[in-house]
This record gives structure tokens, C-alpha cells and sequence, in this order.
């Protein structure tokens, strides 16, 4: 075949002729029209997305382990049905309000840390729509505490209005672990006068200290970013270091007044699970690195599982 016949190859006409695109409408190509078609409906909507934005910056994890362990210590101090209920909606709205007012009023420092987690700085909520809920949530805390008795309901708003203190001033300073120990504190003796029941002196103590490890565990992850955005509370100036010995002191401490005070006595698996979750507090703050962390924080749960399998002696 000479030169001049490939011209006239059938092969040859197909790669010599280009293929037009398909276009539609607009002058888009139809594979480029489908391709964004496809990636927009797998994307969420911006109503569903700002949805569960707004959902990640109350701390649903927090905000619900505080409620369920609140709602927990009031059955067991004998609470009925309904109040059960309004206890654990006084609760939950306290808790969403906090979650919002933290993530509302560090939104600035978040952008500054680069931290893409949280769903202000990603872009998924704006700032006010997190700041209006923080108020509303907080306004509908009060009739629902109220509604539980005068003590009981003071007693939480108190618990709030600390964490609240927490969120707006208090943790870039040297006293940040007080509003902790202060909320956790008060959870049990708000369980325990909504239900009409005295008490012990060694839950609540206990709960403080829970509150306070808590605290000092919970800044060694963001130690970094705390850093670079100027947050100066307790653990931030005491270092990483001594923060995960203080998380596991908080956490033994507890452990140790509930099972060794002898009056209310937690009862033998109570005792045996308080015990354990020391033993893995104390490793905890001996542990390098992260593995500290993770066991500081699982001690807690742990110790958190022995006060609910103690609550009905303690406060029945």
C-alpha cells in the first residue's frame, strides 16, 4: 500500500476524522454533564448537611454518656417513668447547650488550628446557627430542670452554668479543672433530690474526680492545637506529661474513696469493677505516648460502669 492509499484505509479514516463530542443543551459535553450529575446527588443536600454539622458540634457522645449516666443514677434512686423521662430531658438539653457553646466560641481558634474535624471550620455550619442553638438549648434547659423540683432543678442549672463559665472563660485559665469538678460533682445530687433521696457525700467526691481526670485526660490530644491557639488552662501549663499522671490520679482517686469508704458500701461487683478499672488507671498514667490516653479514657468508662452497678445501694 503506497502512501497515498492510507489516506483512503478505513482504519485510517477513523483516526483522521475526529469523533464531535455529544453535546446537550447548554453546549456541555454529556459524559462531563453526567459525571457532575452523578457527584451532585451523591452529595449530601446543604439542609442535610448543615443537619448533622450542627449535630456534630453538641458532642454527642459526651452530651449522651452524661445523660445516660445522670438518668441511670435516678432510677436507681427510685425515680418514676415520667420523671425519669424529664430528667433525662433536662439533662440532654444542658448537655447539647454546652456541646454548642464550645464549639461556638472556639470557632476562631479551631480555623486557626486548621482543625477540618470540626464542622464549623469545614464549612458544614455556620458559627450562628451553632451559637443560636447553644441558647435555645439552654433556655429550654430551665423549665425542664425547674420542672423536676426547685433543688434538683437549681442544682443542674448550677451544673451548666458552670460548664457554661468552662466554655466562655474559665478553661484558657490556671482554675480550668473547677467547672469539671463542680458539674460532675452535682450530677449524682441532682439524680439524687429529684428522686427525694439523701446523697452520699463519697458519690458526689467521687464524681468531681472522675470530672477532674476527665478534664486533664481529655487536653492531651489537642495538646498541639491548644498550643498554637494560646489556650493556657491547668493541663496546657502542668504539660502532656503531667496531664495523663493527673487524668490517672482523678480516675484511682475515685475509684479508691468508693470502694474503700465503708458507709454506703458499693456491694462486691461494684467493688470488683471499680477495682479493675483502677488497676487500668494506674497503668494508664504510667504508659508512654498515646497508649496513656486510650487507657486513662477507658478506665473512666470502666469506673463509669462500676458507680451505675453501685447506684442502687448507693443511693436506694
Amino acid at each position: 500500500m503506497s502512501p497515498g492509499d492510507r489516506l483512503t484505509h478505513p482504519r485510517a479514516v477513523l483516526a483522521a476524522e475526529p469523533v464531535p463530542d455529544v453535546v446537550d443543551r447548554a453546549g456541555v459535553p454529556r459524559h462531563t454533564r453526567r459525571v457532575h450529575d452523578e457527584r451532585t446527588a451523591a452529595e449530601p443536600s446543604p439542609s442535610v448537611r448543615s443537619a448533622t454539622g450542627l449535630l456534630r458540634a453538641a458532642h454527642p457522645l459526651p452530651a449522651a454518656a452524661v445523660t445516660v449516666l445522670g438518668t441511670a443514677l435516678g432510677v436507681a434512686a427510685g425515680l418514676s417513668a415520667p420523671r425519669t423521662l424529664l430528667l433525662a430531658a433536662a439533662l440532654l438539653a444542658g448537655q447539647l447547650s454546652i456541646g454548642w457553646a464550645n464549639d461556638a466560641v472556639d470557632a476562631a481558634r479551631d480555623r486557626l488550628a486548621g482543625r477540618r474535624e470540626k464542622p464549623v471550620v469545614a464549612g458544614h455550619v455556620a458559627a450562628r446557627t451553632v451559637h443560636r442553638a447553644a441558647v435555645a438549648a439552654l433556655l429550654a434547659s430551665v423549665p425542664l430542670s425547674l420542672a423536676l423540683g426547685p433543688v434538683p432543678g437549681v442544682l443542674h442549672l448550677l451544673a451548666v452554668a458552670s460548664a457554661w463559665g468552662y466554655d466562655l472563660w474559665l478553661k484558657t485559665t490556671p482554675v480550668s479543672p473547677l467547672p469539671y469538678v463542680v458539674s460532675f460533682g452535682l450530677l449524682p445530687a441532682v439524680a439524687a433530690t429529684a428522686a427525694g433521696v439523701d446523697v452520699p457525700a463519697a458519690l458526689v467526691a467521687a464524681a468531681a474526680l472522675l470530672g477532674a481526670g476527665a478534664h486533664f485526660a481529655n487536653t492531651v490530644p489537642d495538646a498541639a492545637a491548644d498550643a498554637r491557639t494560646g489556650v493556657r488552662g491547668l493541663p496546657q501549663r502542668l504539660g502532656v506529661r503531667a496531664s495523663r499522671a493527673a487524668g490517672a490520679a482523678g480516675v484511682v482517686a475515685a475509684c479508691a474513696l468508693l470502694v474503700l469508704v465503708p458507709d454506703p458500701d458499693v456491694g462486691t461487683p461494684a467493688a470488683a469493677v471499680l477495682t479493675v478499672a483502677a488497676v487500668v488507671g494506674a497503668a494508664g498514667g504510667l504508659a508512654p505516648g498515646r497508649a496513656s490516653f486510650r487507657l486513662v479514657l477507658a478506665a473512666a468508662g470502666i469506673a463509669v460502669g462500676g458507680v451505675l452497678l453501685a447506684g442502687p445501694r448507693l443511693l436506694g
